[in-house]
């Protein structure tokens, strides 16, 4: 007789399934005094691995970089690196006026007719490989930084992004690609309930391709309470920013928090569905802010509010987890290193989750159940007259 996890009650209805259990994840969980683990192990002890080796690890739940296996694996994606070339034509004919991931969404539909091979697990691998293109293209496209460079993949997974990213006027590169790494590897999985990555898996639950299911979670990541909370929380602290300039002191900044509370506005990049701690990915980002960009406006702006807000929001006995979480520190640590458009942040977001979604659906047609897969999401909905 199967254990009784949950009993689900009126409470639990109209709640966007939060805490209702519908299935396993192997490749990530969110703890919530100790953040977010990749195959059993916290994300700190991926922070300073190469995005190659980490992703090695989510794909096959191998921590060891130096194995014959992991050599395999780099190889392969390597080799599978080059994007078809009507991918990349059309992409550089979406219209412009379109928010960028909305370019996105279009270019992995419009992958699943050059790039789908119908197996799961030969079409994770190949959008693993193929992401850094198409969105080293569609952000070079978008913005009109001119053509993209002949993709490199020998150089390593992310140092190729960058070298195929016409980033203007970058004054550190070695420092640019070392923070677009970390923000790489923070982002690839984040368990198997949230929002862009159930949404694929609802997708592929209807043996759908892994292209235009990816597409789907993507449409779900665009939004401002998921993915574009990056974009949004910059915004934030430029306005803070603005507001008080570069003198503030940490008692003037609880200060300024409080009474924007108090006059019902809002605090960005605080607070967790799951966390009842600082989230780990805000934490080794502020640290890498402390690192290189102590000095930076937004840098300083975000370090002073990490430091302030929560004990603010402690006031309010309500507030379950008033630390900050990963969109508080990168947005300015993006900024900080030579990234500034905002706009594209959450195309990086994408970049990177990418990898976990597609694991994760691999699981769930190829290995669940015995290797059944799972069955077609088909959630009960009960009647209520309006």
């Amino acid at each position: 007789m199967s254990e009784v996890l949950f009993e689900v009650t009126d409470d639990n209805l109209e709640s966007g399934l939060r805490g209702v259990p519908v299935g396993y994840c192997t490749t990530s969980r969110v703890d919530p005094d100790k953040g977010l683990h990749y195959r059993g192990k916290s994300v700190r002890e991926f922070a300073h691995l190469r995005p190659e080796e980490v992703i090695y690890c989510i794909m096959e739940g191998s921590f060891d970089g130096d194995s014959p296996g992991f050599k395999g694996f780099s190889e392969g994606l390597q080799k599978q690196a080059k994007l078809h070339p009507k991918v990349k034509e059309y992409i550089c004919k979406l219209p412009k006026e379109s928010h960028p991931m909305k370019l996105l969404q279009h270019a992995l539909t419009f992958m699943a007719t050059f790039e789908s091979t119908g197996n799961y697990a030969a079409d994770c691998m190949g959008v693993i490989a193929k992401i850094p293109e198409v969105v080293a293209i569609l952000i070079n496209y978008h913005a009109g930084w001119g053509e993209t460079k002949e993709s490199n993949p020998k150089l390593g997974y992310i140092e190729n992004f960058c070298h195929m990213l016409n980033v203007p006027n970058l004054k550190n590169k070695e420092v640019f690609i070392e923070v677009m790494r970390l923000f790489n590897v923070l982002h690839y999985d984040h368990g198997g309930g949230n929002l862009s990555t159930f949404v694929g898996k609802a997708v592929a639950s209807s043996h759908e391709d892994m292209y235009s299911s990816l597409s789907a979670s993507m449409c779900a990541l665009e939004g401002p309470l998921h993915g574009k909370a990056n974009q949004v929380c910059l915004a934030f602290i430029k306005e803070i920013y603005q507001e008080v300039g570069d003198l503030v002191t940490g008692d003037q900044m609880e200060d300024l928090i409080r009474k924007r509370l108090q006059a019902g506005k809002l605090l960005y990049g605080f607070g967790h569905a799951v966390l009842r701690k600082e989230d780990t990915r805000a934490t080794l980002l502020a640290e890498a802010g402390e690192k290189y960009f102590k000095d930076h406006p937004l840098v300083r702006i975000a370090l002073l509010l990490r430091e302030r807000a929560p004990k603010v929001l402690m006031e309010n006995p309500k507030i379950k987890d008033p630390y900050a979480n990963v969109d508080l520190m990168s947005g300015a640590i993006l900024a900080a290193c030579g990234f500034p458009y905002p706009e594209y942040f959450t195309v990086l977001f994408g970049l990177a989750r990418v990898i976990g979604i597609a694991r994760q659906i691999v699981y769930e047609r190829c290995e669940a159940r015995g290797g059944k897969g799972t069955p077609i999401i088909r959630p009960k909905y009960l009647y209520k007259a309006a």
